[in-house]
């Protein structure tokens, strides 16, 4: 707790008095260019690994990022109704799915129930991300090399995720209509490295 107060001192005394002028003009409402979609994981931090300033980036996070399917729906739907702001009311030009080395949420796919009862709401949701663990063992059926599955997972995660964006209406209008642009991220943690997902070539490449 006492780290956190003194963050939040060290924040006024310094970075806010750098950028005093920025905070004073996004004060007045926001206007991001990108909506970044990420996991929950407190080593990911979007505005760190992007070099982004406040008001650029609009951020939603959860476990092993995640996007439901497009659904209306009366039920709460927090990932959902923050994509619908980010594009309707914001009018965001990038989206920006990262997923990252070493995810839980990923792991957890692989896990058995009994594993995951102590997490009956994680175990849900990962529900929404089932598909990948059924491509990733055709391709690597052999159970064995865990490091080439957790690779392969994070990186099919994150294809996933793509193809959920494109069920919603007014991104696959947009998209098609070459107004909004879709990227897709593998964040190495241990080495600093970002692969991008590249659609033509069909795999994710280093961003150099």
């Amino acid at each position: 707790m006492k780290k956190l107060f003194e963050g939040i001192v060290e924040f006024r005394k310094t970075d806010f008095e750098q950028h005093k002028e920025l905070f004073r003009k996004i004060s007045e409402g926001q206007n991001p260019h990108t909506l970044f979609i990420g996991c929950s994981d407190s080593r990911l931090v979007p505005n760190t690994i992007t070099k982004t300033l406040p008001g650029e980036i609009f951020v939603v996070r959860n476990i092993a990022n995640i996007v439901p399917v497009y659904r209306e729906s009366i039920d709460f739907l927090s990932t959902t109704s923050a994509i619908e702001y980010a594009l309707l009311v914001l009018n965001v030009e990038n989206i920006l799915v990262c997923g990252h080395s070493n995810c839980g949420g990923c792991a957890s796919l692989y896990k058995t129930d009994e594993e995951l009862s102590q997490t009956p709401h994680t175990k849900k949701w990962l529900e929404l991300a089932r598909p990948v663990k059924e491509k990733v063992l055709n391709i690597l059926p052999d159970n064995n090399d865990i490091a080439a599955r957790e690779w392969l997972t994070e990186q099919m995660n994150v294809i996933e995720q793509i193809t959920h964006l494109l069920t919603y209406p007014y991104i696959r209008e947009r998209y098609n209509n070459g107004n909004l642009t879709i990227l897709g991220w593998h964040y190495i943690i241990e080495t600093g490295e970002i692969y991008g997902y590249n659609d033509e070539k069909g795999f994710f490449e280093l961003i150099n």
